[in-house]
Order: C-alpha cells, then sequence, then structure tokens
C-alpha cells in the first residue's frame, strides 16, 4: 500500500476510456475540443488530489498503522471518482453524436390550408367581370398594328385601346383618339361612315371562351365627345351587348369598376370609387368635353374607350383621360358621362355625325382673350355669314382704325352663366337644333365709356361635329 501512495495513479485506466469514447465518434467528433476538455479537466483534478494524498503520506511517514491505512482508502476513493467523472464524459460524447434520424418529404411539406369562402363583395366583383368581361374589346389602330414600342418587358401600342358593345347589330363605341392616326386620313365624308373605311382590328371572346380577331369598319366619329362607332365585319357569333346605365344620378363615393387593356394586358380588372364629378376633361383629341366622372381606379393607356361600371354592372361613363405627370396611372382618371354617349352614338349610328345645335360662330381661345384684356366669358372671334348670330347682331372681334377692336363676350345663355368658351359648349349640349335661346353679352370693353350689356336672341342652328 505503502507504494502505491508513494507513486502516481494509474493512467491505464483513463486509456480505456478514452479509446472507447473514440470507438464510438467519427474521426472529425473525436477531435472536438469539448470532449477533450471534460476529460482532461476531470483528470487533472482527480491527478492533482492523489498527488496531494501522496504528500500527506511522506510527511506522516513513521506514524501508526492506522494512519497509514486512512491515506490509502483516500487515494482509492479518488480513483474511483476519477473512473466515474470519465465514464460519464463517454457516455455524454456518445449520446451527442449519435445518428440524427433522417427527415422525409412529408416532414417538410407544410399542411395545405382549405380556401375559405369569399366575401359578399368578392362575390359581387367577380360575379360583375364574367358578367361583362366578353363585351369588352380589345381594339388596334391598323396604320399602326405591328409598331409597337417596347419598353423593359411591356409593349405600350400607340392606337392600341378599349372599347365596349353596344347592341346586337355588331356596333362597338371606343374613343376617337384611340383610332386617331387611321381616321386623320380619312377624307369629311368618310368619317360619316360613307364607304364603310376599315380602320381597326378588334378581339373579343367568344362564347367558347376563346378570343376571336374582327376587322372593323368606321360607321361615324364625333371628335369634339372623342367618340368613335366601329362595326364589326364577317361577324358570326351573337354578341352580349353591355347594360347602359344612367350617370346623372352618380354620386361621389360610389364604386366603381373599370374593365380594359391597360399596356396591351386585356381584360383588366381595376376598383375604385368616384372621387369628382362635373370635370372638364381635356382629351387627346383636343376637345373640353364636360361633365366628367372622375375615379381613382387605376386608369392606364391602353384603358381608354373602355366601360367604367357601378356596382350593378351597368355603363355610367366611358374611361377616357388620365392626369398625370408620368404618363401612367395617378390615381386621377376621368370618364365621359353615359348621357352624353347616349346623345352621340344613335346618331353616329343613323346618320354617320352628330347632328349638334350650334352658334355657328368661333370663339376665341382663352389666352388670345386674356391678351386682349378679357378676364372673364367668352369672346367671339367671328361670325358665320348669313348664320342666326349674325342675323341676331352679334359682333366679332376685327381690326378698327385705331386697332384691334374687341368682339363681344357672351356671358350667359338661358340665365347660365358663361365665365369661358368651353361653358358655352357644355352648354350647347343641353339644347337641340331648332331652340330658341336669349344671350347675354358684354360690348364695348376697350370703350372709354365702359362695356355694356345686352340680351340677344336667335335661333340654334346645325353645326358641325368634326
Amino acid at each position: 500500500m505503502e507504494s502505491q501512495c508513494k507513486g502516481p495513479p494509474s493512467t491505464q485506466p483513463i486509456q480505456r476510456i478514452r479509446n472507447s469514447a473514440r470507438s464510438l465518434a467519427s474521426p472529425k467528433q473525436s477531435r472536438k475540443p469539448f470532449s477533450s476538455v471534460r476529460t482532461v479537466k476531470s483528470a487533472r483534478c482527480c491527478t492533482s488530489s492523489q498527488d496531494a494524498a501522496s504528500a500527506r503520506m511522506k510527511s506522516s511517514e513513521g506514524t501508526s498503522s492506522s494512519g497509514r491505512g486512512s491515506a490509502t482508502g483516500s487515494v482509492t476513493c479518488s480513483r474511483r471518482s476519477l473512473q466515474i467523472a470519465i465514464a460519464a464524459a463517454a457516455a455524454t460524447l456518445a449520446s451527442a453524436h449519435s445518428p440524427a434520424q433522417a427527415l422525409t418529404l412529408q416532414d417538410v411539406t407544410p399542411q395545405v390550408v382549405p380556401a375559405g369562402p369569399l366575401s359578399a363583395r368578392e362575390e359581387a366583383i367577380i360575379d360583375i367581370f364574367e358578367r361583362n368581361t366578353n363585351s369588352v374589346a380589345n381594339v388596334f389602330d391598323i396604320t399602326l398594328q405591328g409598331g409597337a414600342r417596347r419598353k423593359g418587358e411591356v409593349d405600350s401600342p400607340e392606337g392600341n385601346g378599349t372599347g365596349f358593345v353596344w347592341d346586337n347589330e355588331g356596333h362597338v363605341v371606343t374613343n376617337f383618339h384611340v383610332l386617331a392616326s387611321a381616321l386623320r386620313q380619312l377624307r369629311p365624308n368618310q368619317l360619316q361612315g360613307e364607304g364603310s373605311p376599315k380602320v381597326a382590328k378588334l378581339t373579343l371572346f367568344n362564347k367558347q371562351g376563346y378570343q376571336q380577331s374582327y376587322d372593323a369598319a368606321l360607321v361615324g366619329a364625333d371628335r369634339s365627345k372623342d367618340i368613335v362607332v366601329l362595326r364589326l365585319l364577317n361577324l358570326q357569333d351573337a354578341l352580349e351587348p353591355m347594360q347602359i346605365g344612367e350617370s346623372g344620378k352618380v354620386r361621389i363615393g360610389q364604386q366603381v369598376l373599370a374593365i380594359g387593356n391597360p399596356f396591351g394586358f386585356d381584360h383588366t380588372l381595376t376598383t375604385g370609387v368616384v372621387s369628382g364629378l362635373g370635370r372638364e376633361i381635356q382629351s387627346q383629341a383636343g376637345a373640353v368635353i364636360g361633365g366628367g366622372i372622375q375615379t381613382d381606379a387605376a386608369i392606364n393607356p391602353g384603358n381608354s374607350g373602355g366601360p367604367l361600371l357601378d356596382s350593378q354592372g351597368r355603363v355610367i361613363g366611358v374611361n377616357t383621360a388620365i392626369f398625370t405627370n408620368t404618363g401612367t396611372s395617378a390615381g386621377v382618371g376621368f370618364a365621359i358621362p353615359i348621357d352624353i354617349v347616349r346623345s352621340v352614338v344613335p346618331q353616329l349610328i343613323q346618320y354617320g355625325k352628330v347632328v349638334r345645335p350650334a352658334l355657328n360662330i368661333q370663339l376665341s381661345t382663352d389666352q388670345v382673350a386674356k391678351a386682349l384684356r378679357v378676364s372673364s366669358g367668352a369672346l367671339v372671334q367671328s361670325v358665320g355669314p348669313n348664320s342666326a348670330a349674325a342675323k341676331a347682331g352679334l359682333l366679332p372681334t376685327r381690326r378698327g382704325l385705331t386697332g384691334i377692336v374687341t368682339g363681344d363676350v357672351i356671358i350667359g345663355i338661358n340665365g347660365r352663366k358663361v365665365t369661358k368658351a368651353a361653358d358655352l359648349a357644355i352648354a350647347l349640349d343641353d339644347f337641340k337644333v331648332g331652340d330658341n335661346v336669349t344671350l347675354k353679352v358684354r360690348r364695348g370693353e376697350e370703350g372709354s365709356q365702359g362695356a355694356q350689356e345686352l340680351s340677344l336672341s336667335l335661333t340654334l342652328e346645325e353645326g358641325s361635329t368634326n
């Protein structure tokens, strides 16, 4: 026992445990630092305890046998503690590096949550789209077809717009400016549909759900209201006309839907609300259209000529313009009120033109009027010879001995105030050819004695529409 206390503790148990631990781990795992550190730390702790015991035994040499027995028991206990610590470390190492169970495809596939029912509002919107999309046409100007302008990954063809089916006879309504290139090449009589000039190609969905292409001839055009009526050629399948509503009862805040072909993406649905009423629309055809419907439904190039629908799926306007600094939707779009369209389209189908009441005078632009110091009203620039306006005594702007003499300024018609030229054009839409009207005019603005107000009565005549 004395030799056991003097010498260092045997390292054979430690080596056997280490060898056993290495056999349980892979070559890379056996070099992991945490396992060797734990083993070495335990060994050092126990070895230091043995060295201390040996030192105490040497210092107490020659004492009684009972003292030596107590030291021997301490050494034996320390060896057992060392063996237990190393065995525990080896067991921990073996359990930590046992191979993980492989994942199956089912384990990594998430559970699919079944689709829930749509809301009543969603169902209503879907129903409106599905009932009307087959009546919406993609319209292409034949003089520009194939000349698409590519920007990024999107084709934005000039002369591409939208139209909608008006009746069962193959008539389709769209904007004048959508077909402006083809219409500029026609003679005045052709603009009234004479000779049925072919000006467009249209695509529509048939009842089988396939797109079908048609050639389209011009029936009539009204540049002042930015409206064109086309007739499909070689029509075989029955068409589904859209329901025509009324715009006079439209209210700000009510829901609207637009179906069109923005940037050539056919049958695109956007939604919004009526955000304004009574707007003056400066169309791309150069005309000012009164009573416009403003909406925040996204309207982009390609939507022109398409229908603006109410929440019942009735057409309340024809999308025609947007207010933007970028060329794309900024949340302010405009539609021609369907009440104006309803007064124009039947005449275009019947006569090829619109029989519209007129004064047969020419008005100065607002810029010219301001240059002549006319701050309010519609300045008369010229009066048609032998017209009702000439017979009523309406005076045009003319050149006098002292320079330009300002003509009469119309400031009212039948009690309705006129503050600029566009107001007069909008007011005339409420009358028919042959109606008697009273004009309120201001005369002699440049005179030293000041202007005087006069009332002139006349009968409205048929005016030119193009």
